[in-house]
């Protein structure tokens, strides 16, 4: 069983002192690894990641992940070996299909239907396989291109890949392709738009994650299984907090005008979801364990907000 590696990925920025500082403390309370989305509205992902690793002296960097219909494949490669050199080698690159779409239309990118987006996905990573595998630049211009420094991912020439997803086809991507598969555990809700979505509940993270495990076939022992947790909440009452998240939770999905009733979390199903974390330092501690042992997770990314709090639970399970 794959030990425990504890990442968080960053939702903004104030100034570069206070990045740094921010690397520095996670550092130092045992994070593995600092992440970035790939959002409007989020800073960008390649120099915050570089600034990440020039204030660490560790703890890795990656994307979580990057929206594949966003990028060229012939430029993120050169994004992607440039980072890997000068993070000297602690880049993961983390890849998606995309699934806001309020983001493609404010950057005029044409939404496509789910299928189309995945296949963009599997096309952007065989195109940076080629690019990693073969120096186009040095063939064509008597020059040499920028290289990862990593032979990870990419058929061993270039940093691990992580692919995060839900959906059937992206999942199958992951499986096929992935040193590192993020099953997101989060679906979209019927009847609202695109990228309105719902947390998973256990019976459905244990669907999910057969389905991965089975489009992974031999490799499902291999790959390094991520969990995004939404929300980390340290408590000595761990069903009160539930339900005043569940409250929170209810009241803006009423707000919104939201009228599936699975849109919002059951109490107790907040309480087994592999995706929250309510309770003592302890109780989030066996959590994590037991979610380990059921689904394999042993990558844990909590969002920025919960860095801190999350952070005792790393003392505990460090070494586990």
């Amino acid at each position: 069983m794959r030990p425990f590696r504890f990442s968080f990925n960053i939702f903004a920025i104030s100034s570069r002192q206070a990045f740094v500082d921010e690397c520095r403390e996670a550092e130092g309370y045992g994070y593995d690894a600092v992440l970035s989305a790939d959002h409007l509205g989020l800073p960008a992902a390649f120099p915050l990641l570089v600034t990440a690793a020039e204030a660490t002296q560790r703890m890795r960097v990656g994307t979580l992940v990057l929206n594949a219909a966003f990028w060229n494949p012939a430029l993120l490669a050169r994004e992607v070996a440039t980072t890997d050199i000068l993070t000297d080698g602690r880049l993961e690159l983390g890849l998606g299909s995309g699934h806001m779409k309020w983001e493609f239309d404010e950057a005029g990118i044409e939404w496509l239907p789910s299928a189309a987006r995945s296949a963009r996905l599997a096309e952007l990573i065989g195109e940076l396989g080629r690019y990693f595998s073969t120096d186009l630049e040095r063939l064509r211009a008597g020059r040499s291109a920028p290289k990862p420094v990593q032979r990870a991912g990419f058929g061993g020439f270039g940093p691990p890949l992580l692919v995060g997803g839900t959906g059937d086809a992206v999942l199958r991507i992951a499986g096929e392709q992935a040193q590192i598969v993020g099953v997101a555990g989060a679906f979209q809700v019927k009847g609202q738009p695109p990228g309105t979505l719902r947390l998973a509940s256990v019976a459905e993270a244990d669907e999910r994650m057969l389905f991965a495990r089975a489009c992974a076939g031999a490799r499902a022992d291999e790959i390094e299984w991520h969990l995004l947790v939404q929300a980390v909440t340290v408590t000595d009452d761990r069903h009160s907090a539930a339900e005043k998240l569940v409250a929170e939770h209810r009241a803006g999905a009423e707000e919104a005008g939201v009228t599936d009733e699975r849109a919002v979390l059951t109490v107790d199903e907040a309480l087994e979801t592999p995706y929250l974390l309510i309770g003592t330092v302890d109780e989030i501690a066996a959590q994590l364990l037991r979610t380990r042992e059921r689904w394999g997770y042993s990558y844990v990314t909590v969002h920025e907000p919960y860095m801190r709090e999350f952070a005792p639970v790393i003392e505990r399970l460090r070494g586990q």
